[in-house]
């Protein structure tokens, strides 16, 4: 009967697939800046993490011996890759099952092992950890291939320490970081150095406080690239002593040992003790650069074997003792630690006290056992699997190490010091300067204020002079003009006094009083011309004021006819709209019925609506209720477009009988009515991509942001905003929407707006003005960018999907000026907060929302700066799930290379262990 069951005790149930190796804990880097550090270094962390030996065994497929010799024979090993378990067969009837970390079949590849065991591994030196990857097992079962293998021939076929390398360079910057090899064997005991072979005995060296083990003496070569590390590998390999024994033509005789180690920067926060200190200290300490300090040691160990098989003899059998006693010495180490034993033989051989960090100290550690089909080699096929059972029992406390770069912070602190220093000389000499220029700008000042001081008082004297020469003058004129009055007042005093006086009087007397009669006799004859010429002036205001009546009630008669003709050209346009709409469904009636269309009849009698007869006729058909509701909205314009009998549309027809500049005319009609239904007209015509020109050009565009600014109608509104949102749709009229403050307007409505159709007419213009390059940061200034995101609010699904349009439609301009160079800094949209409404709405149950939303989030990451943003707002999840599960082919494709081209996004994944 088969047994399942281990003998023993030896399989631990317990470890199941819950302890794969992708299921390691991922320490924080962060736990470094909590921690106490030595003078020189320390590790992070007081207590460390927990990290069990992850154990794979790998099958090696049968060689060309085997197939030969073991044809009758069945393998001694059968696989349960999903269960993660081995059974080992004792004969036909009975078998040992065992459970592993991962169980690789034959067939299992380069890759898949590498990831499956040493990659963990490498991430956790990368974040600061030692760590170990080692393979066990007989002699010629593929140790050397797993671990060793460089790929020549094939790329495929690289081993983990080729692969782990073109991780760790993929990782670290060389600028700031470093990555070093050493490449050892350990041979009879001695520690040989295979890129030196002429050093051939290297001691170990112990801390006494932390207890770790260096080799000062081996060759440390730095590596800055793969090729570099390639080159060594196979300089170190051609060194490796090998022999040829029955078991495996290429037996290695020594254990290799590759160690890789990294140092990476980081700056940790320095407690700033001196501000608890003295609050008033203006000085604030520098943060401390910290180097982190990590091993990968890789160890390819020689294989076991039993010598009647190897056939070894000579110095090949002294060479199979001292693999064999390092191996048991490594193997009761291993008992020791699985079993919890107070003393553990570390020091029995060389090969346990370079591994003393892997087994039971702070590395993690990674060992794989390779075993052979062939059921003539079960003996050492089971020794080997009972070796990595006992391994996976122990426990290691993984700790980072970090030490303080003092060197890095003083050369830091040396070239702040000589800015410093240059900054105050420039500033010192910029003083000076600047001292000496007011200086001399004040001696100027002086010179100029001294200059004309001088000639302000030259000015002055000069003024004074000529002032008293004028005063001297003008006394001079007065004494010469005294002395002739004086002169003339003696010659009448004698004449007055002479012979005749009193005749000489009366003559004077009676010419003074025929002048005055003269006067008298023109003031009359005035007087008599005065009032002829007001009683004319008179006459003529009569008549003048006549005229103005005649002309005001002509001009009163005139305004009348104009209103009465104005209101029955806009009751002719209604009625014309109705009966077209009318005709129109008549058509469709006629069509299905298969009569002939009586369009023409229509056509031909419509100029019969000027009478008033005719109007009073359609009037009562509009009050019966026969010809509806005209225009009903954006939403059906697709009813006016031509029929499928030839026939033009009403609305064309409309247009083309009436003409645009009537029906823009009516949009200022203080009829409610007229006004509804020629916005309307307009909408519909601006629907059509051959009408928009003309539109704009008669004024329309002007006229109707003219409606959104004056009127609250929420029908005129709407139906306004809707025809804005179609002349929005050509690049050229967006420029004029947005000089002629449209997008302030779309922006005022849609704060005030609460009807869903309006929000959903405002959104789809604001989102059609979006995919424009030009005008983004005029755009966003105008709160275009928030007028959206108001209006997500009305939850209704058409208003979400256009304002989904319109976020889409802006991150990709500005992916597009990004990539040109022409943008630079976080997305708009992430300053204006769209960020979490975008991851939200990301997986929304409606497909439109939901894929402008995704284009959205790939435009957006495909700006790096946005990045760090996007993965704390969580949207690097839902660029993950885009990538996976989006039903389109170009959205998903598009996510996947966004994520596959960012350096932040790619990190993130890795930290977060997000496969991908």
């Amino acid at each position: 009967m088969a047994s399942t069951a281990c003998r023993n005790g030896i399989v631990q149930k317990g470890n199941s697939k819950s302890s794969s190796f992708k299921s390691r804990p991922h320490p924080s880097p962060s736990l470094g800046s909590a921690i106490r550090r030595s003078s020189s270094a320390s590790y992070a962390g007081n207590d460390g993490v927990p990290g069990r030996v992850r154990v794979a065994v790998r099958l090696r497929p049968r060689n060309a011996e085997e197939t030969v010799a073991d044809a009758d024979f069945a393998d001694c090993v059968e696989l349960q890759t999903e269960l993660k378990r081995l059974k080992l067969r004792k004969n036909n009837w009975d078998s040992d099952t065992y459970e592993f970390d991962e169980v690789f079949t034959e067939s299992a590849s380069q890759k898949r092992v590498y990831e499956v065991v040493a990659k963990p591994v490498v991430e956790s030196v990368l974040d600061g950890y030692n760590g170990t990857v080692m393979a066990y097992g007989q002699t010629g079962t593929g140790k050397t291939f797993t671990l060793g293998r460089l790929g020549d021939e094939d790329t495929s076929s690289r081993g983990i320490m080729v692969r782990s390398m073109e991780d760790i360079l993929a990782d670290v910057s060389l600028e700031s970081d470093s990555v070093s090899v050493s490449y050892l064997q350990l041979y009879m005991e001695t520690i040989q150095d295979l890129l030196d072979p002429a050093n051939d005995n290297i001691s170990i060296v112990e801390d006494p406080k932390t207890g770790d083990v260096s080799l000062p003496g081996a060759t440390l070569v730095q590596i800055r690239d793969q090729q570099s590390f390639t080159e060594l590998l196979r300089w170190g390999e051609a060194h490796r002593v090998a022999a040829n024994t029955k078991l495996n033509t290429e037996s290695s005789r020594s254990h290799a040992i590759l160690m890789i180690h990294v140092k990476r920067s980081v700056v940790g926060r320095e407690e700033d003790l001196s501000s608890e200190i003295n609050h008033a200290s203006h000085l604030i300490k520098p943060s401390k650069p910290l180097v982190r300090k990590s091993k990968l040691v890789v160890v390819d160990l020689a294989g076991s074997e039993r010598i009647h098989k190897s056939g070894s003899e000579g110095h090949m059998l002294e060479e199979a003792k001292s693999i064999n006693l390092s191996l048991s010495a490594l193997g009761k180490c291993i008992n020791a630690l699985a079993e919890n034993s107070a003393h553990v033989p570390l020091r029995d051989s060389k090969l346990t006290r370079l591994l003393r960090d892997s087994f039971g100290g702070t590395a993690r550690t990674s060992l794989i056992v390779t075993i052979g089909p062939s059921p003539r080699h079960r003996g050492e096929t089971a020794s080997t699997i009972l070796f990595g059972q006992r391994a996976m029992k122990v426990e290691n406390m993984l700790k980072i190490k970090e030490e303080f770069d003092y060197k890095s912070l003083s050369r830091r602190l040396e070239i702040q010091l000589d800015k410093l220093i240059v900054e105050n000389e420039r500033q010192q000499k910029a003083f000076d300067d600047e001292v000496e220029r007011i200086h001399l700008e004040a001696q100027n000042r002086i010179s100029e204020v001294e200059r004309n001081f001088a000639d302000a008082l030259e000015k002055e004297k000069l003024k004074c002079q000529m002032e008293y020469m004028e005063s001297v003058k003008k006394l001079e004129e007065k004494m010469l003009l005294n002395q002739q009055k004086q002169e003339s007042n003696g010659v009448i005093h004698d004449k007055y006094t002479g012979e005749e006086p009193g005749a000489s009087a009366a003559e004077d007397i009676a010419e003074i009083r025929k002048l005055l009669q003269n006067e008298i006799h023109m003031r009359k004859t005035a007087e008599e011309e005065l009032n002829k010429l007001k009683s004319r002036l008179g006459q003529y205001t009569e008549s003048g004021s006549c005229r103005d009546a005649e002309m005001s009630k002509l001009h009163k008669t005139l305004e009348d006819e104009t209103l009465q003709k104005r209101k029955l050209e806009e009751e002719i346009v209604i009625l014309r709209s109705q009966l077209l709409q009318l005709t129109f469904e008549a058509d469709q009636r006629v069509n299905s019925s298969g009569v002939p269309p009586p369009w023409d009849i229509i056509s031909r009698g419509f100029p019969a609506i000027e009478g008033s007869a005719e109007t009073l006729k359609m009037q009562k058909c509009l009050e019966r209720g026969e010809f509806g509701n005209t225009f009903t909205g954006l939403d059906k314009h697709s009813q006016f477009r031509d029929s499928g009998n030839g026939q033009k549309a009403p609305i064309t027809k409309l247009f083309e009988q009436v003409g645009l500049h009537k029906i823009l005319s009516l949009l200022e009609s203080e009829d409610a009515n007229v006004r509804i239904h020629a916005v309307k007209v307009v909408a519909n015509l601006a629907a059509e991509e051959a009408n928009q020109e003309k539109i704009v050009e008669a004024g329309g565009l002007s006229s109707l942001l003219m409606l959104l600014r004056s009127f609250e109608d929420e029908t005129i509104r709407r139906v306004a905003a809707g025809a804005i949102a179609n002349l929005a749709m050509n690049e050229a009229n967006q420029e004029l929407i947005m000089a002629q403050g449209g997008i302030s307007l779309l922006s005022t409505t849609a704060a005030d707006a609460e009807d869903p159709q309006t929000l959903r007419m405002v959104a789809g213009a604001i989102a059609n003005l979006c995919g424009n390059d030009k005008l983004q940061m005029k755009l966003r200034s105008e709160g275009g960018i928030r007028a959206l995101l108001g209006m997500v609010r009305c939850g209704h699904p058409d208003v979400l999907s256009q304002v989904a349009r319109g976020i889409a439609n802006f991150a990709k301009c500005e992916s597009r000026a990004a990539t040109q160079g022409v943008k630079s800094g976080r997305s708009l949209l992430v300053e204006d907060g769209a960020l979490p409404w975008i991851v939200q709405n990301a997986n929304n149950e409606a497909a439109p929302i939901r894929r402008h939303i995704e284009l959205a989030l790939c435009h957006l990451a495909q700006h790096e700066v946005n990045a760090r943003e996007m993965i704390s707002g969580g949207a690097l999840w839902e660029l993950v799930r885009i990538s996976r599960d989006c039903s389109r082919e170009d959205i998903r494709s598009l996510a996947h290379r966004t994520l596959s081209s960012s350096l932040t996004f790619r990190a993130e994944m890795r930290r977060l262990r997000i496969e991908f």
